[in-house]
């Protein structure tokens, strides 16, 4: 099948892409993440996303508008919601795009995260996929993530400390201040 392959970021996209081309399908990558913050972040993850792409041989599709504003219109007093919106609003571009390019199917590599929440993931895609009339890929390609961050550190890609949202940002410093308050309060 010609599958566009929504990426997040070149390292979670490293086992998914070896695993669909070993299936034999046809793969192009699409960046498209205007969750990511602050701007700075998102242009490493595009850079490292691009360079690895074209180490693989692999075309892609590039938005390369940084929406925040736009997500954070969409997330705003929904916060404790953010992933299922996050989701649909990425999901539902990569379809968008899929079926204009007269591709098989759409995916994405946030299937490869045992950290984003799979099942809800798969469920919005699913339902986006039929809306839009073009088939959702599902795998899970979490037995594969810890295989593609070995070949991510051995290359020494760039590999976030976060998902990529302000809110998650938020959430991994605010954990580990706690874990350091903690620690000096014993």
């Amino acid at each position: 099948m010609k599958i566009l392959l929504h990426a997040c970021c070149g390292p979670c996209t490293i086992y998914p892409l070896q695993k669909l081309r070993k299936d034999g399908h046809d793969i192009r990558g699409y960046f498209y993440n205007p969750n990511i913050h602050p701007f700075t972040e998102f242009q490493k993850r595009l850079d490292n996303f691009e360079q690895y792409a074209q180490k693989e041989d692999l075309p892609v599709i590039v938005d390369s508008e940084y929406e925040l504003d736009e997500f954070l219109r969409q997330v705003s007093f929904r916060e404790g919601d953010r992933c299922r919106v996050c989701y649909g609003i990425r999901l539902r571009k990569t379809a968008q795009i899929a079926k204009r390019g007269k591709f098989d199917a759409f995916t994405t590599t946030l299937l490869v995260s045992p950290r984003q929440k799979h099942d809800l993931l798969r469920d919005i895609a699913v339902a986006i996929g039929q809306e839009i009339g073009i088939p959702f890929y599902y795998e899970d390609f979490r037995p594969g993530y810890f295989e593609g961050m070995l070949v991510a550190k051995s290359e020494e890609m760039y590999r976030q400390q976060y998902c990529g949202c302000i809110y998650s940002e938020r959430d991994r410093y605010r954990a580990k201040n706690q874990q350091n308050k903690k620690g000096q309060e014993e």
